[in-house]
């Protein structure tokens, strides 16, 4: 399933820190039409993996976007090559209001000559964003006073009115209500109706409850891959999370309960 941005393939991806292997060799791809996760317990080289693919850390191996190498390439040309990313936190300007943000981030593919005119209206791409992530109704609100739930789908719109064939996000529901939770997990789903997303969670009941596809990373390797039914009942997935082999008569640990245990402790902490 191949959208006209092609896909996101990662190969065989290294990522050294002094001699210490964080990945170790991992390899996935992600398509347009599907909310693909990557997520792992603390310190299983998820955030290190995007931070790979987004050029902020240096690995080896393979990264390609459509037919364009990633790998080697600066932040700047990556997010020009059409690679939007969000970190745990939302970065936003918070004494700008929702529009104003927006427009700054409109700008980053337009020319400096056109920067300086001046502009009527409000840009149709900023409009189509407003709409998409739910702020229309707050778009003269200064970002600093927006929920928190608010401020990361100001920071999701930014990505897309820059019109990117990839959106990375780390742990996009962290701190939020479940109400915020439900609302985020919808807007993912439309938005990856046209573009590649690539959700780094640690929450297992979020990813069971939105993923199309999951890849699960332990100690900087490749765990398991799959539908979300598949990695809930692969017993090496139940005994990192849970930290004990499955033991029940059916040789698998219900689901439910992993979900439950993964929940509570993602709350907790940050991966590397």
């Amino acid at each position: 399933m191949t959208g006209p941005g092609g896909a996101l393939v990662v190969t065989d991806l290294r990522v050294e820190f002094d001699g210490f292997v964080a990945v170790g060799g991992v390899s996935f791809d992600a398509h347009p039409g599907e909310v693909r996760f990557l997520i792992g317990p603390n310190g299983a080289g998820k955030t290190t993996c995007i931070d790979a693919i987004t050029g902020l850390s240096k690995g080896t191996g393979s990264v390609t976007l459509g037919d364009q190498q990633l790998l080697g390439r600066s932040t700047q040309k990556i997010v020009r090559l059409g690679v939007g990313r969000t970190f745990q936190t939302a970065s936003v300007f918070e004494g700008l209001s929702v529009l104003q943000n927006l427009d700054i981030a409109a700008g980053l593919h337009r020319s400096s000559l056109s920067l300086l005119r001046a502009r009527r209206g409000v840009d149709p791409a900023i409009e189509s964003a407003l709409e998409e992530i739910g702020l229309s109704e707050e778009r003269e609100t200064p970002a600093g006073i927006l929920s928190h739930g608010q401020k990361q789908w100001l920071e999701i719109g930014m990505m897309l009115v820059q019109e990117p064939r990839a959106l990375l996000l780390d742990e996009p529901v962290a701190g939020m209500s479940q109400d915020e939770r439900t609302a985020t997990g919808e807007l993912l789903q439309r938005i990856a109706q046209r573009r590649i997303v690539l959700v780094v969670e640690h929450d297992m009941d979020f990813m069971r409850r939105y993923a199309s596809r999951v890849t699960v990373l332990h100690q900087g390797k490749v765990l398991s891959e799959g539908a979300v039914a598949q990695v809930q009942a692969d017993p090496r997935v139940q005994e990192v999370y849970l930290g004990t082999a499955a033991t029940t008569t059916a040789g698998s640990v219900p689901p439910d309960a992993m979900t439950e245990t993964t929940t509570d402790a993602a709350r907790h902490g940050e991966g590397v």
